[in-house]
């Protein structure tokens, strides 16, 4: 891949990060969410939609994926992750889960974290979704130590732990 396909590809994730809803891990941005039919990722610099299934690395593709599952183009963000080469990274296997869960196929979406997790046991994300998947499905008890765990992990202060304990407080996920 040439180095000016790479920094087209790198912008079009850093818009797509731009439009999450106000609720996605380290996002805090509202802007319009992005507009580019199906197959097409938004590319800042040229104002223009570009092909997704351009050349992408690991981390690439896990960031398109993430973005694309919450703005809730759930489809796309499953197509993204099945590209990526280490189908056992905690982070693809993570947004396996995530996607999964918000289609309401809470047991492989509990799978996959568990995947996760025995992938990383630091990796506190798959905690904390996991843990609102447990909130789903009244497992409060399960999803309190998966909190736990974040908080004695080190994360009290991550956005992990965070939006698991306002699940917990709420009854309810996003």
């Amino acid at each position: 891949m040439t180095l000016t396909m790479k920094n087209v590809l790198l912008a079009a994730i850093a818009t797509l990060a731009l439009a999450g809803p106000v609720h996605a891990a380290g996002g805090d941005s509202d802007a319009t969410k992005n507009q580019c039919p199906e197959g097409k990722v938004y590319d800042e610099a040229t104002k223009t939609c570009i092909d997704q299934k351009s050349e992408l690395d690991d981390t690439q593709i896990y960031q398109a994926a993430r973005q694309f599952a919450y703005a809730g183009r759930y489809d796309d963000a499953l197509a993204m992750l099945r590209r990526a080469r280490n189908q056992d990274d905690p982070r693809i296997l993570t947004y396996y889960g995530f996607t999964n869960r918000k289609l309401g196929h809470i047991d492989i979406a509990m799978d996959y974290y568990r995947r996760a997790i025995a992938a990383d046991g630091n990796y506190l994300l798959a905690r904390s979704y996991m843990g609102q998947g447990m909130v789903q499905q009244g497992d409060i008890e399960g999803a309190r130590v998966q909190l736990v765990e974040i908080r004695d992990r080190g994360g009290r202060d991550s956005y992990a732990y965070k939006a698991l304990y306002e699940a917990l407080k709420a009854g309810s996920t996003y």
